[in-house]
C-alpha cells in the first residue's frame, strides 16, 4: 500500500491535512493565488468588448482625409500607399482566403468633434463617451494579425488561431491574483452569445478550469444557471450533499494530487454552494437607486440591457470579483461589412450611454480608485470601400487588423492622453505600434503583476505572449 492509499484509508480527518500539504507542494497550486509581484494599482477590472470590429476613423480616430479624397485610389492621394508598406504584409497572416485590400477610399460616415482640454477628436456617435474625453487613455496605434472574427479570440488569448492556443487574459488575473470575495467567482462573464467559440474568450486552457470565467446571468429568477439548487432541494439538504460530496473529492485527491480536473470540481463545489447565496444579492438590481439605474439607461428600451449588464459589473467589482468581461454586444454585431452608417449608429446608440454612465458611476463612488475598464474590439475597419461581389452596392468596410484604437479608464491610468498613432488614412498603427498582448501586460500590470513571471512548468510561452506594459499611459 503507497503513502497516498494509506492516508486515503486511515480516515477523512488526515485527508484534510495530507490534501493541503499535496496541493502546497504542487507547483500549480502554489503559484496560482499568490500576493501580486509589486504593490497594485486596481484591484478590479472590467472589460467591455464589442463584437464585430468597431471602425476606428468612426469612433476613436476620425480621419477627414478619408471624406477629402472619397473615392480615390489610396495612390491617387499625397500619403504613401499603404498597400506598398512592408506593415501590410507582415499584419496579413490570412485564413479565409485572400488579402481583399479596397484601395477605393470610403469616405467617413458620421462627423466628429473635439472634446475635452485635450481636444480629441471623438465621432458623433458617441456623445456621451465624447463627454468624458478627459477621464480617458486612447490608444490609437493597435494592431493585429488575424483578418477574420479568429481575432476576436486573439485579443483575449494573444494568439492566432493558427496557432497553439493560450488562456485568455481573465484566467491570468484569476490565476496571478488571491480572491477577495470567496463567495463570488474571481473571473464573470456577463452577456449573451449564438456562436459557442465565444467561450474562448474566457477559457482557461491549461490554468485549468478555476480559473475559466463563470457565466453568470442577470434574470433575477435564475442568476446561477449552471449551479442553482433544484427544485424541491431545501437548502440545509443541499449543504449536507455538498460536504458529503466534498469530503469524497477529497479522498480521491490524495490518491490523485495531480487531476486537475478534479481539484477544479473540489472548488467548483464549493464556490458553487457559496454563490448561491452571494450572486443573486449582488446581481439584484433592484437595490439601486433610480438615479443610478437612469444613469445607466436602464429607463431606455434601447440601452436597457447594456446598462443592467454595466451595471451588475459595478456591482460585481465593488463586492470584489477581480475580472468582468462585459460582452456587450451580439456575437459580431459591429461588422458592418454593408450599410455602416445604419448599423453602426445603432449598434452606438445602444453602448454609449451605459459605458458613460459607468464611467460617471465609478467617479461618484470612488470606484475609480480601485477599478480598470478597458473598451475593446478585435480590429478596426477597411479605409477603403469593401467591394466583394456579395454587394451590388457597397456601403461598408472590410475587416482591418493593421490599425484601430483602444481605451482605458480608471485606477493606474492617465486621464485625458492619447498615446499612439495611425497614418492619415488609418490604414497602418505607425506611431507606437502595440500588438493586443501590450493591452494584457498594462492591464496585468496594474493588477500588480508582472506577465514575465506568469509561467507554468512544462509550458513554453513566447516572448510575444507577455506582451509589453505601456508606461506612457500609466500613472
Amino acid at each position: 500500500m503507497n503513502r497516498r492509499t494509506f492516508l486515503a484509508d486511515v480516515g477523512m480527518g488526515c485527508t484534510g491535512l495530507a490534501l493541503g500539504s499535496l496541493l502546497l507542494n504542487d507547483g500549480l497550486a502554489r503559484a496560482a493565488g499568490t500576493a501580486p509581484h509589486f504593490p497594485p494599482k486596481a484591484k478590479s477590472v472590467i472589460w467591455i468588448y464589442l463584437s464585430g470590429g468597431v471602425s476606428q476613423m468612426e469612433s476613436w480616430d476620425p480621419k477627414p482625409a478619408l471624406t477629402k479624397y472619397a473615392n480615390k485610389t489610396f495612390a491617387e492621394t499625397p500619403f504613401p500607399d499603404p498597400l506598398k508598406s512592408p506593415l501590410f504584409a507582415k499584419h496579413s497572416r490570412d485564413v479565409v482566403g485572400g488579402v481583399r485590400p479596397y484601395p477605393k477610399i470610403f469616405p467617413m460616415q458620421v462627423g466628429f468633434k473635439k472634446h475635452g482640454q485635450l481636444g480629441v477628436d471623438v465621432a458623433d456617435w458617441f456623445p456621451e463617451i465624447a463627454k468624458c474625453a478627459d477621464d480617458l487613455a486612447f490608444v490609437r496605434s493597435m494592431y493585429t494579425t488575424d483578418n477574420d472574427h479568429g481575432a476576436e479570440f486573439q485579443f483575449h488569448t494573444g494568439r492566432h488561431q493558427l496557432d497553439e492556443q493560450q488562456p485568455c487574459i481573465g484566467s491570468w488575473a484569476s490565476y496571478g491574483l488571491g480572491t477577495l470575495n470567496e463567495n463570488l467567482p474571481q473571473f464573470v462573464f456577463l452577456g449573451t452569445y449564438t456562436d459557442t467559440r465565444v467561450k474562448k474568450n474566457f477559457a482557461a486552457d491549461y490554468l485549468g478550469p478555476q480559473h475559466a470565467g463563470v457565466e453568470l446571468s442577470l434574470d433575477p429568477a435564475n442568476p446561477l444557471p449552471f449551479a442553482a439548487r433544484g427544485k424541491g432541494v431545501l437548502a440545509k439538504e443541499q449543504e449536507n450533499q455538498f460536504a458529503f460530496v466534498n469530503e469524497l473529492n477529497k479522498l480521491t485527491q490524495v490518491e490523485y494530487p495531480d487531476d486537475e480536473q478534479l481539484r477544479a470540481r473540489i472548488k467548483s463545489y464549493e464556490l458553487a454552494f457559496r454563490m448561491q447565496s452571494a450572486v443573486p444579492s449582488v446581481l439584484d438590481l433592484a437595490k439601486e437607486t433610480a438615479e443610478t439605474k437612469k444613469l445607466y439607461g436602464i429607463d431606455n428600451p434601447t440601452t436597457e440591457l447594456y446598462g443592467r449588464r454595466l451595471l451588475a459589473a459595478r456591482r460585481l467589482a465593488q463586492q470584489g470579483v477581480r475580472f468582468t468581461l462585459v460582452y456587450l454586444s451580439g456575437y459580431g454585431e459591429w461588422d458592418s461589412h454593408n450599410d455602416l452608417k445604419k448599423l453602426h449608429a445603432a449598434s452606438a446608440a445602444k453602448v454609449d450611454l451605459p459605458i458613460a454612465g459607468l464611467i460617471r458611476d465609478l467617479k461618484r463612488t470612488g470606484l475609480d480608485k480601485d477599478t480598470l475598464v478597458v473598451c475593446c474590439s478585435e480590429f478596426g475597419r477597411t479605409p477603403g470601400l469593401e467591394t466583394r461581389d456579395a454587394y451590388k452596392m457597397p456601403t461598408g468596410r472590410d475587416h482591418h487588423p493593421h490599425g484601430f484604437s483602444v481605451w482605458l479608464f480608471g485606477a493606474g491610468i492617465k486621464r485625458g492622453v492619447i498615446h499612439g498613432a495611425t497614418d492619415e488614412l488609418g490604414f497602418h498603427a505607425v506611431e507606437h505600434p502595440h500588438y493586443v498582448t501590450d493591452i494584457h501586460a498594462t492591464v496585468l500590470n496594474r493588477l500588480g503583476l508582472d506577465s514575465h513571471k506568469l509561467n507554468i512548468p512544462g509550458r513554453k510561452r513566447l516572448e510575444i505572449d507577455y506582451g509589453e506594459t505601456i508606461k506612457e499611459i500609466c500613472t
